[in-house]
């Protein structure tokens, strides 16, 4: 099992969760977050804005689900045909279990 971290630009979320629901991937935790990336925030005249807010999607998937997800977060995040900074990011880590908090039951 592998969890998938995307972290979105805000108003590209809800199109996200739609794809990945209609790709068969309906369960999705979403986290209103703020960082900034690479380009250290945005600077407008002498304002400094380096808590850009995001979302970040947690989903959490078999290996061989990992490319099809990613493929719908890749399609649906972008701005425009070649993206811009502060598309997001996504990253790939290792699940070793998963419980079921009702049942008691290691699961998926």
């Amino acid at each position: 099992m592998l969890m998938i971290k995307a972290i979105v630009r805000p108003e590209k979320t809800n199109q996200i969760m739609a794809e990945l629901n209609d790709a068969g991937f309906p369960a999705v935790t979403k986290i209103d977050v703020v960082g900034r990336g690479r380009q250290k925030g945005v600077v407008v005249g002498d304002v400094v804005y380096d808590e850009i807010p995001k979302e970040m999607l947690l989903i959490v998937v078999n290996d061989l689900d990992k490319d099809d997800v990613i493929s719908v977060i890749f399609r649906n995040a972008k701005t425009g045909e070649k993206g811009a900074f502060g598309d997001g990011k996504i990253f790939v880590t290792p699940v070793e279990e998963v419980y079921t908090i009702s049942s008691g039951k290691k699961e998926l």
